[in-house]
């Protein structure tokens, strides 16, 4: 079963003015695409080829080295995408906004921690959210595609919420200005989609 490119929600330019529609096309369409094919090639021919994305997160330290740069990038895409709408912004309700002011304070001390975990992480890499093996919610950055559902990851858990900090995501926007692209990213991000992850984590 060889992994696809997942078709996004909505158009590339419905992130405007805050995620451009060039940038769009090229990360979705060039990056992603990329690492689709990169991690099918990788896996071909071995027992992991079956495996769905997830499993292969969980027991990443067995792959070599291009399954884990490919296929994070695979599966961190595929959330990205999917945190995003049109619609987003504002801020979450019910559990899971209960859940971020017992774990941060405040949505508000969120943001600025989750904002942080982007803008502290050295070179490429990414921001989560995650939900710990406890059940509690908790921020985190990762390098390059790992992610908290990795084995080698620091800081493990379910991501619900991740936000791209490669260049690649914002610097035709935003040239060096990474702050501009974390402070725009929070008002796309779909917080019904990151509470559904967040019940199925639970």
């Amino acid at each position: 079963m060889a992994f696809e490119l997942p078709a996004l929600a909505y158009a590339t330019d419905a992130l405007e003015p805050h995620i451009d529609k060039m940038t769009m096309e090229i990360h979705h369409g060039k990056h992603h695409q990329a690492y689709v094919d990169n991690v099918n090639k990788a896996l071909a021919g071995t027992e992991g080829e079956n495996h769905k994305i997830e499993d292969l997160m969980k027991s990443i330290s067995k792959y070599p080295m291009a399954v884990r740069n490919n296929g994070g990038g695979h599966f961190n895409h595929t959330l990205y995408w999917s945190v995003m709408s049109p619609n987003g912004g504002g801020a979450p309700s019910g559990d899971l906004a209960k859940a971020i002011d017992a774990a941060f304070g405040s949505f508000d001390e969120f943001k600025k921690k989750f904002a942080e975990a982007g803008m502290t992480r050295f070179g490429s890499g990414w921001s989560w959210l995650s939900v710990s093996s406890d059940g509690k919610l908790q921020v985190s950055s990762t390098p390059n595609q790992d992610n908290p559902l990795m084995d080698i990851a620091e800081v493990k858990g379910t991501p619900i919420l991740g936000m791209d900090v490669w260049e690649h995501a914002y610097y035709l926007k935003y040239q060096n200005k990474r702050a501009d692209y974390v402070a725009a990213f929070m008002n796309v991000v779909n917080w019904n989609a990151v509470a559904d992850r967040f019940a199925k984590a639970k």
